[in-house]
């Protein structure tokens, strides 16, 4: 149950007063999924973008583009602040082929990051990126074809291997989660451009102020782009990073190369570089990626994106950052795919990363 008390124009909603009372009569233990969620704000609103506006004069009657205005290349916002918020609100980004309810209910409908989060005291913003999902009016054209993919998407999230499941693997195993997992995924209305998507997620930062960025696969490397253009990223936690890593001008790996493609890394100007070794960065991979070269591309592509990662932090380290990569197997955690945070076990997932923004003094 979710009881608001306070509207994104701070008004008292006296059916919300009756909620609380009542909540109070029962004892719930903390992060309770049961318990009321207590939201003390929420709204929605778009950031970034640009405009474009077309030569002549607009006639009312005579009905054609001149003279008229296109809105888009924004990023879409919704967001929570519970009760008793605490120092930074998380603004979660989606990965690729993804929107905002990535980080919602799972595919087997349990709490995702957005209420584990919000029921830990912590402001929740969720975005949808410039041309996709509810901000999909872009200033590019673009076209979808529905190509049948979805068994390599399997494959490619380690899942498993199609038809089959990893033995260990934290998914549900039920037809009707696999339904969910397939559905949530939604195209681009445009060519996907990186600057576009970070300028508008810093502009995102400039209107709400300071928050840690919690970023997934695709959005992970823009992520670094954000923070090196944005001075309100206090921290990033990035979930399977799967592109552009950055490194400073002459200090870039070869190019990685694997059954799924080759994977190179970006250098930037060390001046901007540096500023990514401000602020503590942690990142996560799952399970079953495979040590050594395998012919399966769904699962080599993360063996090199996982080295590449390993290095990144290296590089951080070297210039005094604070940078970590954790391979949960490393740590004792079997079965994740490339969505842990929305796993069997994306409550235990959950708990490792408030730990560690507790280690950094970030809640």
């Amino acid at each position: 149950m979710i009881s608001i008390i306070r509207s994104y124009r701070s008004l008292t909603l006296v059916a919300s007063t009756v909620l609380v009372l009542s909540a109070c009569s029962t004892t719930y233990k903390t992060n309770d999924p049961a318990a009321p969620l207590m939201i003390a704000e929420q709204g929605s609103f778009a950031v970034g973008g640009t405009v474009i506006q077309k030569e002549g004069e607009f006639d009312p009657i005579k009905l054609t583009s001149a003279g008229q205005t296109l809105h888009g290349d924004h990023a879409y916002a919704f967001y929570q602040i519970p009760v008793n918020e605490r120092k930074y609100p998380l603004v979660m980004w989606h990965g690729f082929g993804q929107f905002s309810k990535t980080w919602e209910s799972t595919p087997d409908g349990r709490e995702g990051y957005q209420n584990i989060f919000l029921r830990k005291g912590y402001g929740v913003y969720l975005i949808d990126q410039p041309r996709r999902g509810n901000a999909a009016k872009g200033t590019q054209s673009g076209s979808y074809e529905p190509i049948p993919n979805e068994q390599m998407w399997f494959n490619t999230f380690r899942v498993g291997t199609w038809p089959d499941y990893f033995p260990n693997v934290q998914f549900p195993k039920d037809e009707a989660s696999l339904e969910q997992y397939f559905r949530q995924m939604v195209p681009d209305v445009g060519p996907i451009n990186i600057n576009v998507n970070a300028d508008a997620v810093e502009a995102l930062f400039t209107k709400i102020g300071d928050g840690i960025l919690v970023t997934h696969s695709h959005s992970g490397g823009m992520g670094w782009q954000v923070a090196m253009q944005s001075q309100h990223i206090k921290a990033i936690v990035s979930y399977e990073p799967g592109s552009n890593f950055v490194f400073p001008e002459g200090e870039a790996p070869a190019p990685k190369q694997s059954s799924s493609g080759s994977l190179s890394a970006v250098e930037v100007p060390l001046d901007d570089f540096n500023k990514l070794t401000q602020i503590p960065i942690v990142i996560y991979y799952g399970d079953n990626i495979p040590e050594k070269p395998s012919q399966l591309p769904g699962e080599d592509g993360w063996r090199i994106r996982l080295e590449m990662a390993y290095e990144w932090a290296d590089a951080i380290s070297r210039h005094g950052g604070d940078a970590t990569v954790i391979h949960l197997p490393q740590v004792g955690i079997y079965g994740n795919t490339h969505f842990p945070f929305s796993d069997l076990n994306n409550s235990e997932i959950a708990t490792l990363m408030s730990d560690w923004l507790h280690e950094k003094g970030l809640d």
